[in-house]
């Protein structure tokens, strides 16, 4: 296995080395950096120093299910041999990097359990979290994800396009239509690009888009008429758990203008993902560093200025990186739930969706950066800039 990258980072942040803990597969780094599929029974650590190689330490019961990894073993039998094997590597009062957050702060990164912590700390060595460790290691977009991902971000573009035309098609045509069939429309869609997607997508009317995390089902969805408030949701992905997936948010209206309330909210929610984008920027432009939970606070300060800071439900924007789920382990945008101190480093993605929910209705509109080791943060996907007119002419 190749760890330089997260070596060199590690040199330039003094730390010793990077201890990653499992326990019967808990560890979603740990099987990332080792893929393959497997079934434990036992505690697997693997730890990487700052230089020389890695070594993954393995009951014997289980070290078969490793055999496939490029990675020395240590194999041990009693736990008075694995604590023998952690002294050893932490001799000399090492500084190690655990899945560990101060104060619990960052619930993803939380994965050793505090008593592993413990022994680690009474061996002798200081514990420091290993946020941006794995985000280097384990969020980052090979060249190859970098192009998977923009053929599923014009796939998932053309495919909300269509969901917005199927809407106004059924309806000119004088049919009834409704938030399943609209979605399970969107499903067909996918399948066609050989797209993949875990679930949903949403597709929210009226209050239903209120409520961030609504998806329709052939028993609860509600009607599409004129006059509606509409919210789309969607992601999916070239398959292959080292892609990227594309996961947007639009909002339209079944009409021929937009209501004053809907385009007033929908003016505050675009200018607080503007100012995240600006943020961003310029701070690659300055070459200063800017974590996560600053470019969630530009964005609410934005929503709370404009008086609606009562209506925010959830963080700015979640990290998108390799493996299988559509929220990634790399930095979140938020001050909100978490207090996210994971920096915007080269290489990584993660989404932009500012919300605003009102009893009658919800705008969230979300887009997807990467951080272009060159470029800086580079929009990815389709960005919405006027609220969808869902209409015959569609």
């Amino acid at each position: 296995m190749e760890f330089s990258d997260v070596q060199a980072y590690m040199r330039a942040q003094r730390i010793d080395g990077w201890l990653l803990y499992d326990f019967r597969g808990n560890n979603p780094v740990l099987a990332q950096l080792l893929p393959g599929q497997r079934w434990t029974t036992r505690r697997a650590l693997l730890f990487i120093p700052a230089q020389g190689e890695a070594v993954l330490a393995v009951h014997s019961i289980d070290a078969r299910q490793f055999a496939s990894v490029a990675v020395a073993s240590h194999v041990y039998l009693t736990w008075q041999d694995l604590i023998a094997w952690l002294a050893e590597i932490t001799a000399g009062g090492s500084r190690i990097a655990m899945e560990y957050a101060p104060g619990g702060v960052l619930p993803a990164v939380s994965i050793a359990d505090a008593g592993t912590v413990e022994l680690v700390r009474a061996l002798g060595a200081e514990v420091v979290s290993s946020a941006n460790l794995i985000q280097v290691c384990a969020a980052q977009w090979s060249p190859a994800a970098q192009a998977a991902h923009a053929r599923a971000s014009q796939q998932v573009g053309a495919v909300k396009d269509g969901a917005f035309r199927f809407i106004a098609e059924r309806l000119a045509a004088g049919q009834a239509v409704n938030e399943y069939e609209v979605q399970q429309h969107m499903r067909e869609h996918f399948a066609a690009a050989g797209l993949e997607w875990p679930d949903g997508p949403i597709v929210a009317v009226n209050a239903h888009s209120s409520d961030p995390h609504y998806e329709p089902t052939a028993e609860s969805a509600a009607p599409i008429r004129a006059g509606d408030w509409v919210l789309i949701d969607l992601w999916a992905r070239v398959p292959g758990d080292e892609n990227i997936f594309s996961d947007i948010t639009w909002v339209g209206h079944v009409g021929t203008s937009v209501p004053k309330r809907g385009a007033e909210v929908f003016a505050v929610v675009r200018a607080a993902r503007d100012a995240v984008v600006q943020c961003a920027k310029a701070a690659w432009s300055a070459k200063e560093r800017v974590q996560g939970w600053q470019l969630d606070e530009t964005a609410r300060t934005v929503i709370s200025d404009a008086g609606f800071g009562q209506y925010i439900r959830h963080r700015t924007g979640h990290s998108l990186s390799p493996g299988p789920k559509v929220h990634g382990l790399g930095m979140n945008l938020d001050n909100l739930e978490t207090h996210d101190t994971r920096e915007m480093l080269p290489g990584i993605g993660y989404t932009i969706e500012p919300g605003v929910y009102l009893p009658e209705f919800g705008v969230r509109l979300e887009i997807n950066v990467f951080v272009d080791p060159q470029q800086g943060p580079t929009i990815t996907s389709v960005v919405q800039d006027e609220v969808v007119l869902i209409t015959r002419g569609r």
